[in-house]
Order: C-alpha cells, then sequence, then structure tokens
C-alpha cells in the first residue's frame, strides 16, 4: 500500500479535469480574489510615484484585461505556448523599482506623462523578448543564474521596495501631513488586521487577508475622514485596448535594469511552475516536465509582449494562486478559462480603476509593507536552499553592500556619467550584477574530506 502526500491525495479536479460550471466560476472567484490586489497594487503604486492620476483608471483596466489573457494562453497553451495549468498572470512587483527609475528618468527630463510611459512600455517591449529567448534555454540558465544569485536579487527587490510602502504609511510622497498620528494608525491598522487573518485557522479568510485589510482601512479612513470620496471622472463606459496608446520610445539606460529583471523572472518563474507542477500531481523532472517549464517560461514572456503593446507593466506567473489549487484542491486547467474570463471582464470597466484610486495612501501602504515584505522573505526562503558557506556568504555581502549601499546614498554616483548613473543607481541592478559576475568568477570551494 502506497501513502500519497496531501498536495496529491486532495485533488477533486485534476488537471485534465472539466469541472461543471458552477464549481468552476466558484474556484475561480477564489483565485481572483486572491490575485486582484496583487495586479492592481504595482500600477497604483507607479501611477502615484509618476504622477500619472489621470491614466491611472485606463492602466489599471489594462493590467487586469492583460492578466486575464495571459492566464487564458497558459492554461489553453496554445502552439505550445503557456504550461498548460492554471498559472495566473499577474502585473510583476519585480519590476517595480526599474520601472519607476525609468519613469523618474524621463520625468527628470521635464517629459510628459505619456513620454513616460512611451519610455515604460518600450524598454518592456524588447525586454519581453529576452525571456521568451531565455526560455528556449531554461535548464543551462540556471547553471548561470543559481538559487543563491536568484535569492539575492529578490532580497535586493523587496527590501529596496519597502521604502515605497513605508513612505506610504506617512502620507505618500510629499504629503502635507506626512507622518502624522492619524495617517500611522491607518497604516497599522492595516497591516494588523493583515497579521490577524493570516493567523487564522480559515484558509479563506488567510487568502483574503490584503483585500478585507484594504476594506477595513478604507472604512476606518471614511469614518475618521481621511478618505473623502471624490466624484469619478467622466470616465468612458468600456475601456477598448488600444495598442501603443501612449507612444513608443526606448533607451539603453532604461532598458538594463528591465533586462536583468526579466533574466532573474524566468528563474523565479520556473520554480513557481515547479510547485504547481507537484500540487497539480504532474511530473517534477523528464522531457514532460521540461516542455511545460519551457512552454511556462515563454508564455510568461509572451505575457509580458501583450502587457507592453497593450498599455501595462511586465507580467508573471502569480506564486500565490498555487496556494489556491492547494486548499482547494481544483487544479483543473479548464478553471484557467473562468480565471481568465472574469479578469478580462473587470478589466473592460474603467470605473473600477477610478475607484481603487481613491485608497488613502496610509492605508494602501499597511498593505504593501507586508506585500514587499513577503517578496524579501521570499528571497531569504530561496537563499535559504543554497550551499551558505564562505564563498556564498562573501557573495552575498559584497552583493548586499554594493545593491543597498548604493540605493541609500543616490548621490553617490553623481560625478559619474549619465549612462553610469542611470544603469547602476539601481538597487537590483548594481547588486544583481554583483552577485552574477561573482557567482561566475569565484571558483567553487572545494568539499571538504575528512581524514
Amino acid at each position: 500500500m502506497t501513502t500519497e502526500s496531501p498536495s496529491s491525495s486532495d485533488l477533486i479536479y485534476a488537471l485534465d479535469d472539466r469541472p461543471a460550471p458552477l464549481p468552476a466560476f466558484f474556484a475561480a472567484l477564489q483565485h481572483v480574489l486572491a490575485c486582484f490586489v496583487g495586479i492592481v497594487t504595482p500600477t497604483l503604486i507607479i501611477g502615484g510615484v509618476l504622477g500619472l492620476h489621470e491614466q491611472l483608471p485606463y492602466l489599471i483596466s489594462m493590467g487586469l484585461m492583460v492578466s486575464g489573457v495571459g492566464t487564458l494562453i497558459q492554461a489553453r497553451r496554445p502552439f505550445g505556448i503557456g504550461a498548460g495549468m492554471i498559472c495566473v498572470q499577474g502585473t510583476s512587483f519585480a519590476f517595480l523599482s526599474a520601472v519607476l527609475a525609468a519613469g523618474l528618468m524621463v520625468k527628470a527630463r521635464g517629459g510628459s506623462p505619456d513620454d513616460i510611459l512611451a519610455m515604460i512600455f518600450g524598454v518592456c517591449f524588447f525586454g519581453a523578448f529576452i525571456e521568451m529567448v531565455l526560455s528556449r534555454f531554461i535548464g543551462r540558465l540556471q547553471r548561470i543564474v543559481t538559487p543563491l544569485v536568484t535569492g539575492i536579487v529578490i532580497t535586493i527587490i523587496g527590501i529596496s521596495l519597502i521604502k515605497v510602502g513605508i513612505t506610504d504609511v506617512g502620507g505618500g510622497v510629499k504629503a502635507e501631513n506626512f507622518g502624522a498620528p492619524i495617517n500611522l494608525a491607518l497604516g497599522a491598522l492595516v497591516l494588523l488586521t493583515i497579521i490577524v487573518l493570516n493567523r487564522l485557522s480559515n484558509p479563506w479568510l488567510r487568502l483574503s487577508a490584503i483585500i478585507i485589510g484594504l476594506l477595513i482601512g478604507s472604512l476606518a479612513a471614511w469614518f475618521t475622514g481621511v478618505l473623502v470620496p471624490k466624484a469619478l471622472p467622466a470616465l468612458p463606459l468600456v475601456s477598448l485596448p488600444l495598442p501603443f496608446r501612449y507612444g513608443f520610445d526606448f533607451d539603453w539606460m532604461a532598458f538594463i535594469p528591465v533586462a536583468l529583471i526579466y533574466l532573474i523572472t524566468a528563474i523565479e518563474t520556473t520554480g513557481d511552475l515547479t510547485a504547481n507542477c507537484m500540487i497539480s500531481r504532474q511530473p517534477i523532472k523528464g522531457p514532460q516536465y521540461l516542455q511545460r517549464i519551457k512552454g511556462g517560461v515563454f508564455g510568461d514572456g509572451v505575457s509580458s509582449l501583450i502587457a507592453a503593446v497593450f498599455n501595462t507593466f511586465p507580467n508573471t506567473t502569480f506564486s500565490q494562486n498555487n496556494g489556491v489549487i492547494q486548499l482547494s484542491g481544483v487544479a483543473s486547467r479548464h478553471v484557467g478559462y473562468y480565471i481568465g474570463a472574469l479578469l478580462i471582464v473587470l478589466g473592460l470597466f474603467p470605473v473600477l480603476g477610478a475607484i481603487l484610486q481613491q485608497i488613502p495612501k496610509p492605508v494602501l501602504g499597511g498593505a504593501t509593507l507586508v506585500m514587499f515584505g513577503t517578496v524579501a522573505a521570499a528571497g531569504i526562503r530561496i537563499l535559504a536552499q543554497a550551499p551558505l558557506d564562505r564563498r556564498s556568504l562573501l557573495i552575498m555581502a559584497t552583493s548586499f553592500g554594493i545593491g543597498l549601499g548604493v540605493s541609500s546614498q543616490p548621490d553617490l554616483l553623481s560625478q559619474m556619467p549619465k549612462l553610469v548613473q542611470n544603469v547602476f543607481g539601481s538597487a537590483i541592478t548594481s547588486g544583481g550584477l554583483t552577485a552574477i559576475l561573482m557567482n561566475l568568477l569565484l571558483p567553487l570551494e572545494a568539499p571538504q574530506t575528512q581524514d
């Protein structure tokens, strides 16, 4: 008699099963609730930092719509593109720092919101081809970009983004009442709500913790007068996807940091897809597994390409949806069609983006602190899988020192050429390139033998 792991024995619907429409719809709804905040939050942050307030409703609509299309591609696997599993696509937090750096570079030149978005989508468009090409060599790539390098970069991404979250808790960039007690109290309320809900035994409350935290925080902000609902702007009833609505631009200085994140994202997606294979009772080695991984990473690249064309930010496979599969016991890829359809329908209505735009900064900051902290924690978890010998610790120490040091002292490179400032002024680029170069150049330590 053989025993199966809980993740494999508790599946109600296996990968190729076709659930009836009603259970499929409710399973899909759980996935949408688990990923919704993660999809819209990066756009809200980018819009807030770069001053894209008028464009935000449309950008959020496009983000949801493209996430839906990408999720459909991953589930359907047309022409071998996609993993053929429930791989919910969503706007990636990993690109946040690089995208903001590109936008701020254009803004510093006096560029308009359209110029900022044209540059961002231009560099992200070409960057998507990097991930698509890398998907063909994913096996070899893992020998260069090891768990050590991936863990360092993801940890740096999380730590560098925490500054954005804590700034929002205070009230946002250049807020007149920055650090006011009411702002800190609202941020703390949201943070505490998410922590408490995450410690409950009910799995669905845990999965919905961030959405519930934002709702409670927004209600508290309304009762205390911080949130004063504004009249919604005149918006079309339906958002129509228009290719390159804001134009198209390119700059090598903005492209290099984005290109590096595409490299790291390809490896990160491989880990998420492997976990999904385990939960969905699929092989995690052999030719079938390799084809699924190649298709999934290629699908990530295609989703990011579509995102750049239709005016939203790069996509990646969301790891939190693996938890929904495990909890619900529904691994059927046909549920992915329902998830994609729900996200597309939500994206059709720009009024949704206009409503989300009114969430007060301290409320959003309380939630993003947890989300960015989770990114850093995920990086640390990956690092724990690497052998932490003297060589690894030296690479970690140097990469963290250079990456986080440069970001903490922005004037450090002020006397260097503009190219150096824009490329290496990013914690992710400076720290990530340091990790990759040291990992390639430093010889591995010989295993110690006992006499």
